[in-house]
């Protein structure tokens, strides 16, 4: 049970983890902390959370447990204000998609309290945000990434990943470097390229035809375009290192179909494509 849940960053994670945890009856008291006045009172309307506090440091007085879902530009900052409040039963965990940068900016925050600190990452979200974006079903059946170090405490991560079991997710646990450079693989990489893709075709004197005629297959590569740039800035610079390499190792396959194509050699265009097709259905599945 967690007695008070403090939620700094009250967007679509925060949102949806305060109301599974609440729809599970596992949480007492959720506080929510931003901003944005506004979407505080909203917050409280919808019954996302249960009070507000403009002040990191306010909000955290007295919680048992800190979810920081804010972006990673902004942890270093807000882990600096929660340092001096941080108790003894008190644990701390965040929502960032690069952890690296994450677990830096808590060892200098923290201190000695950092054994208290578990990173973590839901690996669920969409394109909107906001309170209202909240969903209480969007961790059901999800995978959620823990990534403790040695000195983080045993008890810390148990709570940690209870709290995630009791929304409905699936724990995974990954060392921080392997953390960083799969999910600049899998989820990083494919953001750029989508916001490539539509910077790219936006340019083009024929734009507004392209986008007109944009069929379903154009809509599904690039609906991730429409994510927040602040929060996908602060990704591509908190893991550059890793998105770099898995940029650069595209822009060679890509050449690799371009020559193909240069050289009208449809067997080679067969090849790259019916590689791409079984390791995809045998991955992912045919859907």
């Amino acid at each position: 049970m967690i007695e008070r849940l403090a939620i700094i960053g009250v967007g679509m994670i925060g949102s949806s983890l305060a109301l599974a945890l609440k729809q599970a009856g596992v949480v007492g008291h959720v506080v929510g902390c931003g901003r944005n006045q506004h979407n505080l009172e909203k917050g409280i309307e919808l019954g996302v959370i249960d009070s507000y506090q403009l002040s990191i440091v306010d909000a955290v007085d007295g919680a048992d447990t800190v979810v920081v879902a804010v972006p990673l530009g902004v942890m270093k900052s807000v882990f600096e204000q929660i340092s001096g409040a941080i108790t003894d039963d008190m644990v701390i965990t965040d929502v960032g998609s690069a952890k690296a940068s994450v677990v830096r900016a808590a060892k200098a925050s923290f201190g000695a309290r950092a054994g208290q600190f578990v990173p973590g990452h839901p690996i669920a979200g969409a394109e909107k945000s906001g309170v209202e974006a909240g969903i209480a079903s969007l961790y059901q059946n999800r995978r959620v990434i823990l990534t403790p170090l040695d000195s983080t405490d045993p008890a810390a991560v148990a709570k940690i990943e209870q709290m995630w079991r009791s929304c409905g997710a699936k724990i995974d646990y990954l060392d921080v470097e392997h953390h960083d450079r799969v999910l600049a693989a899998t989820s990083h990489l494919p953001h750029m390229l989508a916001y490539s893709l539509v910077n790219y075709l936006s340019n083009l004197n024929e734009h507004d035809e392209i986008f007109n005629y944009a069929a379903g297959g154009f809509r599904d590569f690039t609906r991730i375009a429409s994510s927040d740039p602040v929060m996908w800035r602060d990704v591509c610079i908190s893991n550059s290192d890793a998105l770099l390499k898995f940029i650069e190792g595209y822009k060679d396959e890509l050449d690799q179909v371009s020559a193909a194509i240069r050289n009208q050699d449809g067997e080679r265009l067969l090849q790259l494509f019916g590689k791409a097709k079984s390791e995809r259905d045998l991955l992912i599945g045919n859907c």
